[in-house]
């Protein structure tokens, strides 16, 4: 290990840019680590850019002032949103029929954002491998997976060439879910998926903050870090290859979502179709706002530009205004549910803007080294910051006319996993109610009688989105119950 240690004259050329930036302090006890670890910490701390940190930190704590003006919020034009409540269903057919062809056409691929942890809910393991407690005890990663391989059914059928079709895969994980993510894919052999049509890859990371503003030690020979937040993922394409292997396979159409929606549409069609008829670079999935005063962003135009608003930066009046064109309708109803289409063009532009997208402050609790003693302190109260970025901080950088939103039914696409069981929110008994329910409407419209309560949990591989269950008409299924 001893051949991995610096040169005298590399130490104290990364030693003075730590100095100069008045972060010095991380090497308080280099001197005192055996070979292995001063060869890792100067490995972590060549890595890091001090000036960098400093520059962005002080952006995020300060954000440059807006102007007096209020801030002039519409909803986005008419000619830029649709929606599933209320659009000519032969308008559906055309997307879903022209999303299918573009997938068949291998066109199409899917990036999850699946770098959290399941610590809200009780668990260490990465959320996508928690179990919501269906009858089938899928997780949600296996349930994301069976929906892909579905649609790439439903699109070579179409197609009727014989030929498989691929929606390849691409799973951004953070530092601590990567190798569990790996292993959990490994262990249920991709879940039917071809592993070359499978990508793991890793968000970046970056140095936890004091609340003085100095870089933050987790122990003596290391640097707390933290993930970038979901905005690290325009980066992390660059960085991690996927944006050379989508190049390579032709694709020009990506669905990007967040794997904690047990209920998401995983490459809908009907989604694809839609953005790509709008020949828009970035299109989001909204569902309608429960009431004024549900705690969500909101998608609008914001001065003249696409953006997302935060419930708390909006005023009653403007929360509680109504739809002059739909009497008992929000104005503002967009709610956002990270969920979002891409074209390939815009995301092949990420070198020339990622660098300009702010970063955003999480006061946390960090564990950190005492610098006088090098013992590892667990705070009572937050003791510095996480930096993070935010997937949707780029949709300012775009012209109206190049953004949509299409609206569709929060029963059956929107029923995130957030809270630990027992809270009767956004927790694993409301996502196993939400499939469970929206299998029973399925079989229903099929014709089939269900009888008792708790619902109906239909595989993935025997209906995407309540097609090709004609079989069950005239059936009485007694619930609960699985269709595999």
């Amino acid at each position: 290990m001893a051949s991995n240690l610096p040169s005298d004259a590399d130490l104290a050329q990364l030693k003075a840019k730590y100095a100069e930036a008045g972060q010095d302090h991380v090497f308080t006890f280099y001197d005192s680590l055996d070979d292995a670890s001063k060869a890792a910490l100067y490995s972590q701390l060549s890595g890091i850019d001090p000036a960098h940190v400093n520059d962005i930190t002080a952006r995020a704590l300060k954000p440059p002032k807006s102007s007096d003006t209020p801030d002039t919020l519409e909803p986005l034009a008419e000619s830029a949103r649709a929606s599933i409540l209320d659009s000519d269903p032969s308008d559906i057919d055309r997307w879903y029929d022209s999303g299918l062809d573009l997938i068949a056409q291998g066109k199409v691929a899917v990036v999850l954002m699946a770098g959290g942890q399941g610590t809200r809910l009780g668990s260490s393991a990465p959320k996508g491998c928690f179990d919501i407690g269906l009858p089938s005890h899928k997780s949600l990663f296996e349930i994301q997976a069976q929906r892909i391989r579905k649609i790439q059914e439903l699109a070579a059928r179409k197609a009727g060439s014989g030929n498989s079709c691929v929606v390849p895969w691409y799973v951004m994980t953070s530092g601590p879910t990567r190798g569990p993510t790996e292993a959990f894919f490994e262990e249920h052999a991709h879940f039917g998926l071809d592993r070359a049509n499978v990508k793991i890859f890793e968000q970046g990371v970056l140095p936890c903050i004091s609340n003085e503003g100095k870089i933050l030690l987790e122990s003596k020979a290391k640097v707390a870090v933290a993930p970038d937040g979901n905005g690290g993922i325009y980066n992390a394409l660059v960085t991690s290859g996927v944006l050379d292997d989508m190049r390579q396979r032709g694709i020009q159409h990506i669905h990007a979502y967040c794997v904690d929606n047990c209920l998401v549409k995983v490459a809908d069609p009907v989604f694809i179709g839609f953005s790509a008829a709008k020949n828009v670079d970035i299109a989001t999935k909204v569902v309608r706002k429960r009431n004024a005063t549900e705690s969500v962003g909101l998608i609008l135009s914001k001065n003249g530009k696409p953006d997302v608003v935060e419930y708390s930066e909006i005023d009653k009046e403007t929360a509680e205004a109504t739809d002059p064109k739909h009497p008992g309708v929000l104005k503002f109803r967009a709610a956002n549910i990270v969920n979002h289409y891409y074209s390939f063009r815009f995301l092949e532009s990420i070198p020339q803007w990622a660098h300009t997208l702010p970063h955003h402050v999480a006061r946390k609790k960090i564990p950190a080294a005492d610098l006088s003693s090098g013992e590892t302190v667990k705070p009572e109260k937050p003791n510095g910051i996480k930096l993070e970025q935010f997937v949707f901080d780029v949709f300012p950088l775009l012209p109206l006319d190049k953004f949509a939103c299409l609206e569709v039914r929060r029963e059956d696409e929107f029923s995130p996993l957030k809270n630990a069981r027992g809270t009767g929110e956004d927790d694993p008994d409301t996502s196993k109610r939400d499939i469970m329910a929206q299998g029973q409407r399925w079989v229903e419209k099929a014709g089939a009688t269900v009888t008792n309560e708790g619902g109906v949990e239909v595989s993935p591989l025997i209906s995407y989105g309540g097609e090709g269950l004609e079989k069950l008409n005239g059936t009485t299924i007694e619930a609960p119950t699985k269709l595999e």
